[in-house]
């Protein structure tokens, strides 16, 4: 695959003028940007849940896909605060952040909940972008055996359709800096080949999140197949740079094919 995939959850940092602001700002970036435009570059977007239709409405003209932070197990019912993914589905999100770790740590969920709301969210068309990540720091090799093991554990159950696999160590996340990059290889390396084997997962992707910013994805090269950003996307101005790596590297993989 010579796509390369960027998204960005935005957590819930911006108010919702200022989110608005943002969505503006990188929806007129996006239009512009060759590879965003082409589609050699698949750029996603998570806000929160009551931002989610300005974003749908801002990105409206752009290929930006957007997503939502979280969603359901349960199909619609008497679910008092859940959002489901039929009517997340309804509104036009595209994909939907399940497992993240401060899901997991602050809020108890568990790889069980996490394949349950991977599942939902297959049925009803929406791709998961799956958070994976080892919670302390460990040899690369441990590392890669943790989590896919954790993968196949966080997709029991789940219908065919790809997914976007989010490698987050959880000790890297809201660190100074990235895991490093040999590290990261040596985890992305093992997850893709996981899901390169599940021919029910044909289309997935493996990206890499945890402090990620502009610099890193030049220096992770083919290993992986983008980046998953945090507060480094609050400037537009890095996620362009990103954007412009994420292109280099689409290109770079386009030559390497003909």
């Amino acid at each position: 695959m010579t796509q390369v995939t960027v998204g960005v959850s935005l957590k819930t940092y911006f108010g919702h003028e200022q989110a608005r602001t943002w969505f503006a700002e990188v929806a007129q970036r996006a239009a512009t940007h060759p590879a965003v435009t082409s589609g050699e570059v698949r750029l996603f977007v998570i806000p929160t849940y009551l931002q989610i239709p300005a974003a749908l409405d801002t990105f409206s003209a752009t290929p930006v896909v957007v997503g939502a932070q979280d969603v359901s197990e349960y199909e619609p019912g008497a679910y008092t605060g859940e959002v489901t993914a039929a009517e997340l589905a309804e509104l036009g999100v595209a994909v939907a952040e399940i497992g993240h770790a401060e899901r997991r740590r602050l809020f108890g969920e568990t790889d069980e909940v996490t394949a349950r709301k991977a599942a939902t969210a297959l049925a009803h068309g929406i791709t998961p972008v799956l958070c994976i990540g080892e919670t302390s720091r460990t040899d690369a090799v441990d590392a890669a055996t943790a989590t896919v093991a954790q993968l196949a554990a966080d997709l029991t159950g789940a219908p065919s359709g790809p997914v976007i696999v989010a490698y987050e160590p959880v000790w890297a996340i809201g660190a100074p800096e990235p895991a490093p990059v040999e590290h990261i290889a040596t985890v992305t390396r093992a997850l893709r080949a996981a899901v390169e084997a599940d021919p029910a997962r044909t289309g997935s992707v493996v990206i890499y999140g945890g402090s990620a910013g502009p610099g890193l994805l030049t220096r992770l090269g083919d290993d992986v197949d983008g980046l998953f950003l945090g507060r480094f996307a609050h400037d537009p101005s890095a996620l362009d740079a990103v954007l412009d790596e994420a292109a280099a590297l689409a290109a770079a993989r386009g030559e390497v094919r003909a």
